[in-house]
């Protein structure tokens, strides 16, 4: 009787195999935490005083730079709650003596935080307000070697435009860009992994349809999983260093969205289908409670995403950031989804702990066994429950990266190395991401091996205590088939 390669693999290729993954895990994050410089780079502009305010900047590698973000700070303010409205431009040009080419054009308005840095005294008057950042621009590809920015302040008195924001001493942006050196280690990762991640979901479907029986729904989701993780790896992204894709980062933003709500929908339905009997087993309507939430979260964050860089791809100084109900309806959607993170990681720990007991029920039949059909179960039951237990750990470090990656980036500090925590966590979590499904996939497919001639003369008494009662449905493993409810009835 044939079963899954998790199942039939000796114990020293599994080892071997589980080293080799952890080998290629550490590479991951040591590719982003050492190699790799940092994820962004911040460049710091001044501009002094004038009617208007032109800022350009150069890229040496342009072609390797994906996003730029600009903040504007003020250094100035006469009433506390003024507005300022900006009339900004942005062109390009690709070398030093062909005439500027417009971009985008807007007019914008921003609301001024600013605080007085001194106590409000006779001998302080005179002195400036320092004011918050502001979300100024972000665009999603830097294909070109010079940009200008052209900032204007105009001031109509009878429309009351910048009356209260009082003189000004200067204006500071920020230039946030994505690091060329990251953006092609990044790259190098995607094009090595897709090859390898797209020839193990072939092998394994193959292997699916060589079955007399249909695929189950486990093994759909598996293959549906390694579809969507094909799918972020593509790397796509080789076509925008000679085209100037605007799109590419609400297009890599959608990408990633599938695949998380394709990885979180996995790990429930993995886990259900070791824990349903088998009338409700392989039928994907069981599980619409659980998944359906995760859906309609994605769906949420795909519509806020849309809001404020599908905006973008028309008007780059477009920032949901900029208005206080804008603000707070970001703050609140980035709250949200982190508890709803966390939420989730509890479930998948309670359902794991289901299918632990459920396991343990059925280990009370194993003393009745014959030796070797005993130490037989025994073996699979301690491989399911090591795979479960990664699961919950490429879990939580999927809710860790997703949390991380919403605060400042940072670094830790290794001996005389410093390790970028984003860019580590990024390789190392995208890796981890890879390898684990590369590890699914290649376990549950079905193996040519049989477990023997004395394992296969054991009784029909061991087979019904172990396995479903409902003796046509089959599975991919065996661990499939003796978790079901009705077996420890």
């Amino acid at each position: 009787m044939a079963g899954a390669i998790i199942e039939n693999m000796s114990t020293k290729k599994l080892v071997i195999l589980g080293v080799t993954l952890l080998l290629f895990q550490a590479l991951a994050f040591m590719v982003g935490g050492l190699i790799a410089v940092n994820v962004t780079f911040l460049n710091w502009y001044v501009i002094m005083r004038h009617m208007s305010y032109n800022i350009q900047f150069q890229h040496n590698k342009s072609r390797y730079f994906k996003s730029d973000c600009a903040i504007v700070v003020y250094y100035t303010i006469k009433m506390d709650g003024a507005v300022v409205t900006i009339d900004a431009s942005l062109a390009y040009r690709d070398d030093l003596f062909s005439e500027w080419t417009e971009m985008a054009h807007s007019l914008e308005h921003r609301n001024l935080n600013c605080n007085f840095t001194s106590e409000k005294t006779t001998e302080n008057e005179g002195r400036y307000y320092g004011c918050d950042p502001l979300p100024f621009m972000e665009v999603g590809s830097v294909a070109h070697k010079y940009y200008l920015i052209n900032i204007r302040l105009p001031v109509k008195d009878r429309k009351t435009v910048n009356n209260g924001i009082g003189e000004i001493r200067d204006i500071r942006l920020v230039s946030i860009h994505q690091n060329g050196g990251f953006t092609q280690v990044w790259f190098a990762m995607k094009t090595f992994l897709t090859p390898s991640i797209l020839i193990i979901m072939i092998w394994y479907w193959r292997r699916i349809t060589l079955m007399t029986r249909p695929p189950v729904l486990l093994e759909k989701v598996i293959f549906a999983l390694g579809i969507s993780m094909t799918f972020i790896n593509i790397p796509v992204e080789w076509f925008s260093v000679g085209f100037n894709w605007t799109w590419m980062l609400l297009f890599g933003d959608i990408r990633q969205g599938i695949f998380y709500s394709m990885l979180l929908s996995f790990w429930i339905i993995f886990c259900g289908e070791h824990l349903m009997d088998q009338m409700e087993r392989n039928r994907f309507s069981v599980y619409w409670k659980q998944v359906g939430p995760i859906v309609f979260g994605s769906f949420c964050l795909f519509i806020f995403d849309m809001c404020e860089r599908g905006v973008q791809l028309t008007n780059p100084f477009y920032s949901i950031w900029a208005s206080d109900v804008g603000t707070e309806l970001a703050m609140s959607f980035i709250i949200v989804a982190g508890i709803c993170a966390c939420l989730y990681f509890l479930f998948l720990c309670f359902m794991v702990f289901q299918v632990f007991r459920n396991i343990s029920g059925k280990r009370t039949s194993l003393p009745a066994m014959s030796k070797a059909r005993r130490l037989h179960y025994e073996g699979l039951i301690f491989r399911f429950k090591f795979l479960m237990l990664v699961t919950l750990t490429c879990a939580a470090m999927t809710i860790i990266f997703f949390i991380i990656s919403q605060v400042n980036e940072g670094h830790w500090h290794w001996g005389d190395r410093t390790v970028q925590v984003n860019s580590a966590f990024f390789t190392g979590i995208y890796g981890m991401w890879n390898l684990y499904v590369f590890a699914i996939m290649f376990l549950y497919a079905p193996s040519h091996k049989c477990y023997g001639n004395d394992q296969s003369s054991a009784t029909s008494g061991e087979d019904i205590q172990l396995t479903t009662t409902i003796t046509h449905v089959d599975g991919p493993t065996e661990i499939y088939k003796m978790t079901g409810k009705e077996a420890q009835e």
